[in-house]
């Protein structure tokens, strides 16, 4: 073993931190952490990863139930598509493969979900190459511009003999998440300064990968009725999910007109997606239908931000007796 691997051995020993999936073995709970952690900072998946613990204990239990129950106990941890792939994946096996081929098959795991989960839970010695890794790797060789096939042999080469390769592929994570940090690493902390030849200018290795977001405009109509909101299912970017209406603004007389409602506006709301920025003009009316509880149902993000807006108006215009407000954070279910 390299003297700068057995540094960042050394260095995660003592710093790593101490988070519920740290150390576990099992491949179900293994998974669930690695497909959280897919879009979501530690910080916000850890009251994700007990909550979907505590009500899918197993795969077994996972595939199961409803996507729509899935997708509710998912709600608030975005991108949703995760949520779909897990399920589906639970009812396609009963066990988790054990190999990274087999692995990398199964809906929703692509290389490096699969890699984290064969060294991890099964030993495999294979590399986990996330960005944080990426970045690790690039500064220490001075690599701008890796492609991701030779950063992936870089990294299988690198894995040491006699060492645990998921503990190793975690270490890489850790010190890319927490010292290596893409804004203003802390060089001055790291284990590896000694040995990193891109120290002199952290900033060029790797280069960014620069995509513009589109921005795109958008109309909510929120209905008021009896009972609740009106809800339906949303599509495409938001499948599987419910909402109120959104579309094109132009086309909005034509939806208030199929409702028999002269809705007005309330204000407007902005939501990043991944690659789009969104603007959401709110409109609303009191509406004749039932329409429901809106917090029993999973909502998109966006979706409870245009009724955090939308509904107090309302229901004071309407002197309707209707939870109009959420609190933030998880909510038990």
């Amino acid at each position: 073993m390299e003297a700068w691997q057995e540094a960042l051995l050394a260095w995660y020993q003592e710093h790593a931190r101490p988070l519920p999936w740290r150390g576990e073995k099992d491949p179900y709970r293994v998974l669930v952490s690695e497909v959280l952690l897919q879009q979501t900072r530690v910080a916000q998946a850890l009251p994700y990863y007990r909550r979907f613990l505590e009500r899918f204990p197993t795969l077994k239990a996972l595939g199961e139930a409803s996507l729509e129950e899935v997708l509710r106990v998912w709600q608030g941890a975005g991108y949703y598509r995760r949520a779909e792939h897990f399920h589906r994946l639970a009812q396609r096996v009963e066990a988790l493969p054990q190999s990274f081929a087999e692995l990398k098959g199964l809906p929703g795991l692509g290389p490096y979900t699969a890699a984290a989960v064969a060294s991890i839970a099964f030993g495999e010695r294979v590399a986990a190459v996330d960005g944080n890794v990426r970045r690790v790797l690039a500064r220490l060789f001075a690599r701008e511009s890796p492609k991701e096939k030779e950063l992936f042999a870089l990294a299988q080469s690198l894995l040491p003999e006699g060492v645990d390769p998921g503990m190793w592929n975690q270490a890489l994570m850790e010190l890319g998440a927490t010292v290596c940090l893409p804004q203003k690493p802390r060089c001055g902390a790291c284990p590896l300064k000694a040995f990193c030849r891109g120290k002199e200018a952290p900033e060029r290795y790797p280069r960014p990968r620069r995509r513009r977001a589109k921005e795109e405009r958008l109309a909510a109509l929120v209905l008021l009725g009896r009972k609740g909101v009106h809800l339906e299912p949303l599509r495409e970017r938001f499948r599987g999910l419910y909402g109120v209406p959104l579309f094109p603004p132009e086309e909005l007389p034509r939806r208030a007109e199929a409702f028999g409602v002269v809705p007005r506006l309330l204000g407007s709301v902005r939501h990043a997606l991944t690659h789009r920025r969104l603007l959401v003009e709110v409109h609303g009316a009191l509406w004749d239908g039932e329409g429901e509880d809106p917090w029993k149902r999973p909502l998109p993000k966006l979706v409870e931000k245009v009724l955090r807006q939308a509904l107090p108006l309302l229901a004071h215009e309407g002197v309707v007796p209707f939870p109009h407000a959420k609190p933030h954070g998880v909510e038990p279910f």
